[in-house]
């Protein structure tokens, strides 16, 4: 699965976290932290919910939660200070509330031009081909560019 954001695009399958055609360097919690926020993000997402997740239920410090959390920030640009995709929500949780396009599957000739963020914010559009039946029926998709 394929997550569009800003001007990333989170790949899980991969294991990928890109800023434009740059791969962001994201160690392995990290990523896992990042995966199971962007995947409910329509809820808080709980402390006890994320040890449990990305620790296995193993007793892990607030600080080392903490760490992880911000480190996760830090890699999509955001910062604990300003919340704009990871807010925390005092004694409840966390949740990533920015806007999130999803893709599934693979997308074919996907050029890093189409991420470049160096302009401005990408707007990018999933566009599902579910065109016809049978054989003659195309497969995936296509992502469109536009800035502003």
């Amino acid at each position: 699965m394929r997550y569009f954001f800003e001007e990333y695009a989170f790949d899980t399958d991969r294991r990928e976290l890109l800023r434009g055609a740059e791969v962001v360097s994201v160690a392995p919690q990290v990523f896992d932290l990042l995966d199971y926020l962007i995947r409910n993000r329509e809820r808080v997402v709980s402390k006890d919910d994320l040890i449990n997740v990305i620790w296995n239920g193993r007793s892990v410090s607030d600080a080392a939660l903490t760490t992880r959390v911000n480190a996760a920030r830090t890699a999509i640009g955001d910062s604990g200070e300003e919340q704009r995709l990871i807010k925390t929500l005092p004694r409840k949780g966390f949740r990533f509330v920015g806007t999130v396009l999803e893709a599934q599957g693979a997308i074919e000739g996907l050029s890093g031009s189409v991420l470049d963020h160096s302009i401005g914010k990408v707007i990018l559009f999933w566009i599902g081909a579910q065109i016809g039946e049978g054989e003659n029926r195309p497969a995936g998709g296509m992502i469109f560019g536009s800035r502003w």
